[in-house]
């Protein structure tokens, strides 16, 4: 994974799987060399949210509120993850100014321009921070969406989430390519088989 993202010219990652944060806890503690943000993908009861900067899990299906103020509780950045996706557990409409960030740009979304004019929407109606996430579940797929957060300081987490919260960054990116998508699936069912 860090390979694939220094190749894609990124300083830094945020791994955030799915309702459990023992992976990312254990890549941010053994990597020296690269910034590895620890997080996870929160499956709340309105949507998917993603908390970053955690040290331990948030517990799934507590409704947003509950999530977000998990979250804040235990030091952590609430984003709105896509939002207007289809296909995806979305939180749509419901995101309220709780959260510290909406993300804007999901490499993964289907339909893609539409997912992010949607979520684009929702940011700047919310006047709320904009980030973007690759939301990658194969390593080619990391650095298809990415946020350039406007820091003077050393990279640092705390330094970062700060710049996130002030609207100092920017989401960049583009859909997964279809046959990186379509070799993610193949080796999804070759697993399943």
């Amino acid at each position: 994974m860090v390979f694939h993202a220094k190749k894609a010219g990124l300083n830094g990652v945020a791994i955030t799987d799915h309702d459990r944060i023992d992976g990312a806890l254990k890549m941010a503690k053994e990597t020296k060399d690269f910034l590895i943000i620890p997080g996870i993908e929160i499956s709340s009861l309105d949507g998917h949210i993603i908390g970053l900067n955690l040290q331990e899990p948030v517990s799934k299906k507590l409704s947003m509120e509950e999530t977000v103020d998990k979250i804040h509780e235990l030091g952590g950045l609430a984003v709105a993850c896509h939002p207007q996706a289809l296909l995806k557990v979305s939180l749509g409409r419901k995101i309220s100014k709780k959260f510290d960030a909406v993300e804007v740009i999901n490499a993964s979304a289907f339909p893609f321009k539409r997912s992010v004019k949607k979520a684009h929407e929702i940011a700047s109606t919310l006047k709320m921070s904009q980030v973007a996430g690759s939301d990658a579940h194969y390593a080619p797929e990391i650095g298809s969406a990415y946020t350039i957060v406007n820091i003077e300081a050393e990279l640092d987490c705390d330094e970062i989430f700060k710049a996130i919260k002030q609207g100092l960054c920017q989401p960049f990116g583009n859909a997964i390519p279809l046959k990186i998508r379509l070799k993610r699936e193949i080796l999804a069912l070759k697993r399943r088989f």
